[in-house]
């Protein structure tokens, strides 16, 4: 079972982390642009991509430019409703994040690869381990905690946060996760309910 996590940025000048996670063992490392990722997940053809970043838009929504009242999807007001804190898909920065991640999710569901949106920061939360805005270290062991493996000393967030989206994976495979908001549309979460440190 191989799974990648990618902590998406919102464009390709700025760092995306990326994860491969094979049964335990984690594989980290920098990626930059929509090629050098497509490329690699390609290559690596794994069971399941993981992608931190909005791969779907508010209902009725054609587009994040058009005016609406809508900003939220079914998936956010559950996060709303469970305490977990995020950043609404029609936020400034959000916009190009959600774009890009709804551009790579149409090209790697059209080569036949099963694509989930995760949320690392809601997951930390719900598996009870520190966000990295608690500190790198501390996210690191509560990772490890988890029983992942092969993570390196010195590791940036974006590293840590998507080796969480490829862990959310691994459980999405074993059916030890659970889906907020609608099938296809929503973000896949762990099973369970917010316990942060």
């Amino acid at each position: 079972m191989s799974i990648v996590g990618l902590d998406l940025a919102g464009v390709e000048t700025r760092p995306t982390g990326f994860c491969v996670l094979r049964g335990t063992e984690a594989d980290t490392f920098l990626t930059y642009t929509d090629a050098e990722i497509l490329g690699k997940i390609m290559e690596l053809k794994p069971d399941v991509v993981a992608i931190d970043a909005p791969l779907s838009l508010p209902p009725g929504r054609k587009s994040l430019e058009e005016r609406t009242s809508v900003h939220l999807r079914e998936c956010d007001r559950e996060l709303l409703k469970r305490g977990i804190r995020f950043f609404p898909v029609t936020l400034g920065p959000m916009r190009k994040l959600t774009m890009r991640g709804i551009n790579l999710k149409r090209i790697l569901e059209a080569e036949s690869f099963v694509v989930i949106e995760a949320y690392p920061g809601g997951a930390q939360d719900v598996l009870g381990i520190p966000r990295k805005q608690k500190g790198l270290m501390k996210l690191k062991e509560g990772l490890e905690a988890l029983g992942i493996k092969g993570l390196k000393s010195q590791m940036s967030d974006h590293e840590l946060d998507a080796v969480t989206c490829s862990y959310v994976g691994k459980l999405f495979l074993e059916k030890e996760a659970v889906i907020y908001g609608a099938p296809g549309e929503g973000i896949v979460m762990p099973k369970g309910e917010k316990n942060s440190k």
